[in-house]
Formats: C-alpha cells, structure tokens, sequence
C-alpha cells in the first residue's frame, strides 16, 4: 500500500490528520517522516536557554522547509546576572540570534511568534527586510519602545507586543521623530495593523500616542496587565483607532479599564464583542453598559467582586443585541440579573456560559427558567459548579432542543440520570467535556456514545470509557479525549 501512494497524496492526508496522529505518522518509515515534515506548513516550538540551543535548532528548521508560520517560545527566567537575581532576563544578543536564524530560514513567513525575550530595534529591521511577507508578528520589547521600525512592515495586519520588565526612558523625548516620540500629525503614518495585542504598558512607556494615531484600522484591541495606555499625550489620541473598533479584550487593566470603556461607549459605535476580566469598577461599568449605543453581540466577564445586578439589569435594557453572555465566578450577581437577561434575550442569545458563579446553585429553579426562556441556545458552559444537581441540571436541558456545545468540567454534583436527560432531549449535541464529574459513571457514558446521533467529541476520563463505548464511537466517528 506505501508504493501505490505517491508523495503529494501522502503529504494531503497528512495535512488532514488531526494533531494526536502526527507522533504515530512519523514512526512509519523514514519516507513518512520526510514527507511529513515538508508537509507542515505551521511549527511551535519551546525551547532552553543552553549554549547548543542555535546550533540544534538550525539543525531542526532544515527539516521544516516550507513553514508560512512559526513560534518560538523560550521562558523567561531571570538570569544570575550580577549575583542579586535582578539581571536581564535573556540577553538580547541571544534573541537577536535566534531571530535572525528563523527570518533566515524562512524569508516567505507569513506569521512569527517569537517569545525569546527582548529584540533590539536593529534586529527588528532585519527582519522586515528579509521577511517581506509577514502579516502576523508577536514579539517581547523592552524599555524604551521604539516603534518606528513598524513603518518597514508594510504588509502587517496583526501585531502583539509584550513589554519586559525593565526601566523606562527618562532622557529628553521631545518631537524625537527617530523613536516616535513626536505630537506632530506630521509625523503619523498609516499602519494598516487590524489586530493590536499589548501587554505590561506603563505609564513612562513613550511614543505610544504615535501608535494610536497610526493604527486607525484596528477592528481587534487586546490590552493585557496594562497600567496605562502610555505616556501622558497618549489617552487624547487613544481616541483615533476607536472609529472602527469591533472586538475589545481587558485583562488585569484596573487602573485603566474605565477609561477605556468610557471612550468605547462615546467612539466605538461599531463594537461587537466587549471582555473585561480581573479588573474594574461598579460605576465604571454600570456608565458603560448604560450608555453605550453600540450592537453589542459578545459580553465575557470576569468580575467576581465588580459585577452585580444593576449591570445585569442595565445589559437587559441596552444589550439586546446579545448573542454570547459569559459570566465567569460573578459572585455578587443573584437570580434577579440573570433572569431579566434571559427573559430580554429570549429569542436571540445562542450561547450562555456561567462558570463557577455560585448563583447556579444558591438559587434552585433559575437554570429551569434560563432554560425556559433560552429555547434558542446552542453552546451552555456550566462548567466548575462542583454543587450543582442533577434535577437542576435535568429541569434546563428538557427545553434546550438545539444545544450542540455542552460543557460540565468539574461539576462533581452530577450523576447519571443528568446524562440519560441529555441523551433523551438534547439530540442535536456534537460536543461534550463531562471531565472530571465524579458522579458520572461509565454505564452513563456509554448511554452518552450510543444515544447521541450528531455526536463528535467527548472529553472524559479514559477509565470511565467501557469497551462497548470505544468500538461505537469509533463506528460512529466520534472522537473521545
């Protein structure tokens, strides 16, 4: 059978297989394994800071020779350095190295990650004009941020950057047009980056308000663990890339999330998907949820000690555009909220997701009014309620007709009879995680397997899984993790 298949089909059923097959693949015959190798066209790699790691990863890359994306992550770990522990993490000579032998390797790179500490500007040029494809780059920068040198990636459309720990820029900063440090709308280019990704800025970090007046084609704005939005100028041209911004992520941002979210709901009326986790304040939110005028259709909160109902109450008025509500440990949030979002989003919410937020199980008979009033949900994400009960459970999913995502991770309160319900009334489900529910024995999940006619993945523990279970799913195509 090997000598019937010629190389280009072998290299197309490789690209198909899922991930778990490629270990089995190459152990095949040394054809296999070339022709797998030259078949990946995306490659992760996670690597040591040891004196042969160049040299053995040059050695690896030749084996990979048509890679459009690649990552490399090397954990940062704080060097000896001068005896005190607070030495530079790695060297940026040493990640400079490492950059130029991946650009070198592959000049037709469409995406890079490169998480091996800090790049110098230098190195930055080089890649732009080595790698003249590139549309995805995430790197580590340190202190100060020259960001210039994003007007040599013409072609870049999606941009993380994660600032390392270091000093900032005291020296004088004033209309430095080399670093972008310059007021002047003279100076502005017109980066055409859709997807901006920062992470650890601070106050002192200068330039900033450049970056914001050159990326007014941002739809996708992550901020991560930021303090601020740069230096003091920054915030009034923050404004300029809000126009057209669609999806907004804040993590662990407190210092800054009600400022944002006060431009988002006076600028963005185009957004459609808000996630704030880690981070806020009551009245900050309550404003924002009150007076924003945009078609909100995503809300992912994390906010175990900042939200509570009046947000709920608000999102019931000015949010019923919603087709994804996720909660995620809200413990101030009661019955009340939620019960108002589910009779106002009656017809349109597709997608509900409460995870450890004790509610589930302080207040019997809300999750059969959710489910009552939610008789459009598709994905339900009740995952980490360890005391939630079978009957609780059992009296949502008999009006959940057209659920296809089912998550129950870590509910250990759950039993069988939970599953013989969901079999019965939940026909249309493709995928499952009933991992770690102690409850749930292998008798339920073989009912699961065999009465589940759309199944396609499962995700329980391998010991739970009887004999019968794996040969049906099997027949039946379902993948079981």
């Amino acid at each position: 059978m090997d000598s019937l298949l010629c190389d280009e089909l072998l290299q197309e059923i490789f690209q198909r297989l899922p991930p778990c097959s490629s270990s089995s693949v190459s152990l095949v015959s040394k054809r296999w394994l070339y022709l797998y190798r030259t078949s990946k066209t995306s490659l992760a790699l996670q690597l040591t800071l040891q004196k042969s790691t160049i040299p053995a990863l040059s050695t690896l890359l030749s084996h990979y020779p048509f890679l459009s994306s690649l990552s490399i992550i090397l954990p940062l770990e704080p060097t000896t350095g001068d005896g005190d522990g607070d030495g530079p993490l790695v060297k940026t000579t040493f990640s400079d190295d490492l950059l130029l032998l991946a650009s070198s390797s592959y000049p037709r790179l469409h995406g890079l990650r490169f998480l091996a500490g800090p790049v110098s500007r230098s190195s930055l040029v080089s890649l732009s004009s080595t790698c003249t494809h590139l549309t995805s780059l995430c790197i580590n920068l340190s202190r100060p941020l020259f960001l210039t040198w994003l007007l040599n990636f013409p072609l870049l459309k999606e941009l993380s950057i994660m600032v390392c720990h270091g000093e900032g820029f005291d020296h004088e900063v004033k209309d430095n047009l080399e670093y972008g440090f310059s007021s002047s709308d003279d100076f502005d280019a017109e980066l055409g980056i859709e997807s901006l990704c920062l992470s650890g800025i601070r106050t002192d970090d200068w330039g900033m308000g450049w970056l914001w007046r050159s990326c007014d084609k941002v739809k996708k704005l992550q901020l991560r663990s930021c303090e601020s939005i740069g230096d003091g100028g920054s915030f009034s041209s923050f404004t300029r890339c809000l126009q057209g911004i669609q999806e907004v992520e804040l993590r662990t941002c407190r210092s800054i999330v009600d400022g944002v979210l006060l431009k988002l709901a006076e600028y963005s009326h185009s957004l459609i998907s808000l996630l704030v986790y880690d981070g806020g304040s009551r009245e900050g939110l309550l404003r924002f949820f009150s007076h924003c005028s945009c078609n909100l259709q995503k809300l992912d909160l994390r906010l175990p000690l900042d939200l509570n109902n009046d947000h709920l109450l608000a999102a019931s008025v000015n949010f019923r555009t919603l087709s994804s509500l996720r909660l995620q440990s809200c413990c101030l949030v009661s019955g009340e909220g939620l019960k108002a979002l589910g009779a106002a989003m009656s017809s349109g919410l597709e997608e509900l997701a409460l995870i450890n937020c004790d509610v589930v199980e302080r207040e019997p008979g809300l999750l059969t009014t959710l489910g009552q009033n939610l008789k459009q949900l598709r994905k339900l994400d009740l995952s980490y309620n360890e005391m939630l009960l079978d009957k609780e459970l059992i009296s949502m999913l008999v009006s959940c007709h057209y659920l296809v995502d089912l998550n129950l991770r870590g509910c250990k309160g759950l039993a069988n009879s939970a599953m013989i319900t969901m079999s019965k009334s939940c026909k249309r489900l493709e995928n499952v995680d009933i991992m770690n529910c102690c409850g749930i024995e292998s008798e339920a999940v073989e009912l699961l397997v065999l009465n589940s006619p759309k199944l396609r993945k499962v995700l329980v523990e391998e010991s739970k899984l009887s004999h019968a279970a794996k040969t049906w799913a099997s027949l039946k195509f379902i993948q079981v993790v």
